[in-house]
Order: structure tokens, then C-alpha cells, then sequence
């Protein structure tokens, strides 16, 4: 069952079976994650992060995201989360869109799916790493 949801995200974002390993490479998002979220959502994920005591919204405990979804991970929304489609509000006001900050600083004629696959590839890593750290 998992497999097959992590297929589906990986078919919902665009990506083929052969990005998909890569994308699966913990490293990746687990530094992505180190970069990006700890500072709000903590080191293990706990929502304890050194800025979460000035966010006027809590930061949540990434780690109980399976339990809070009847134990399934919701693959697709932590997606739109992170790449930004759902506007999930934090800090009083949205919370970053990771999915400009992850786009590539040389898109153009050259390189013209080149950031929109890499956003979808970062995304999904985080993504993939946050599912390794449910509880």
C-alpha cells in the first residue's frame, strides 16, 4: 500500500519511475529538511523548533501526521503543503512556499523543465523523509 501511494505522488507530481529513486534517498531529504524546517518544526520534528516560541500559530508535531490521518500518511497533502497550494498559515502569515524557494536560480531555454522538475523532486524528498519520521 505504500509503495503504491508513493507511486501515485510520484504520478500526481509529474515524475517518472526513474526520478522517483532518487527522490527516495533520505540524505537528501533529511538535509533538505535540516535546512528548511528545523528552525519552526525542530530537529526531530516536534514542532519544538528554536523559532517556534514566537510563531503566533503552534508549530505542529510532524511526527503524529500518519497517526492523525487513521495511520496512513497523507502523502499528497504534505505536498501541497510544502510546495505551497494549500496556504496553510503560520507566523500570522502564510507559511513559506517552498516550492519557489526550491526552484532553480537558471531556468530559461536551456534549462526549461529543469526547476520544475527539481522543486518536485526536493518536494518529494522532503516529503518521503517526513514519512520516515512517523510514529
Amino acid at each position: 500500500m505504500k509503495t503504491a501511494m508513493i507511486s501515485a505522488a510520484c504520478m500526481a507530481l509529474g515524475l517518472g519511475a526513474a526520478t522517483a529513486a532518487g527522490a527516495q534517498d533520505g540524505d537528501v531529504g533529511a538535509a533538505l529538511y535540516a535546512d528548511y524546517c528545523a528552525a519552526c518544526h525542530g530537529a526531530n520534528a516536534l514542532g519544538d523548533g528554536d523559532m517556534a516560541n514566537v510563531m503566533t500559530i503552534p508549530s505542529p508535531n510532524l511526527t503524529l501526521l500518519a497517526q492523525a490521518n487513521d495511520g496512513e500518511f497523507p502523502m499528497l497533502k504534505v505536498i501541497h503543503i510544502i510546495d505551497g497550494r494549500t496556504g496553510i498559515r503560520a507566523h500570522g502569515g502564510p507559511m513559506p512556499v517552498f516550492g519557489r524557494v526550491f526552484a532553480s536560480s537558471e531556468p530559461g531555454p536551456a534549462n526549461p523543465y529543469g526547476s520544475v522538475l527539481e522543486v518536485r523532486g526536493r518536494t518529494l524528498s522532503l516529503a518521503l523523509y517526513l514519512e520516515s519520521l512517523q510514529k
